[in-house]
């Protein structure tokens, strides 16, 4: 229980600000940079809905098959590399990038594109030079042979049709 409610205080502070938050802010500060697209725009929901299910998907896969939090502070106990862990190894970061692309279509934001670019850079550094040194360090050669077999970013969809 502890690890569900650590999780909920982690998300609505972290993605919920790099999310909601700050995406508000860039998008009423008056410097937007914005394209029209019309009712095309609607497609945003699409990955936004997607990139919400991803993250609670994998903060509960943290919490339960983990037993910890995607807080750094309270990190998993267990390697987690089940589900959608077994094809790509960080889902959640995905998720909160799907959300905030997704807002640049809703919004029709290029500032809020840019932001998720730049974020998913931040994204980036910090996974290969924190968080995996620190799980290699922590799980040893069995983080190792899962980094050999799942790829960092992009899904290996034969991975997810083989496991069935």
């Amino acid at each position: 229980m502890k690890s569900v409610v650590g999780t909920l205080i982690f998300t609505i502070f972290v993605p919920g600000s790099v999310t909601v938050a700050v995406p508000y802010l860039l998008v009423t500060s008056g410097v937007e940079l914005s394209c029209r697209i019309g009712q095309f725009r609607l497609i945003g929901v699409v990955p936004i809905a997607l990139g919400i299910a991803l993250y609670f998907w994998t903060a509960w896969d943290f919490a339960f098959a983990g037993k910890g939090t995607p807080a750094p502070i309270n990190p998993p106990k267990i390697l987690v590399s089940r589900r959608l862990y077994r094809i790509v190894r960080n889902p959640m970061y995905a998720g909160v990038e799907l959300v905030l692309i997704g807002e640049a279509v809703l919004f029709m934001s290029l500032t809020l594109l840019a932001y998720a670019l730049l974020v998913w850079l931040l994204f980036h550094l910090f996974v290969v030079y924190y968080e995996e040194p620190h799980l290699k360090k922590e799980f040893g050669a069995t983080y190792e042979e899962y980094c050999k077999v799942v790829p960092r970013w992009i899904p290996d969809l034969k991975r997810a049709q083989s496991d069935g």
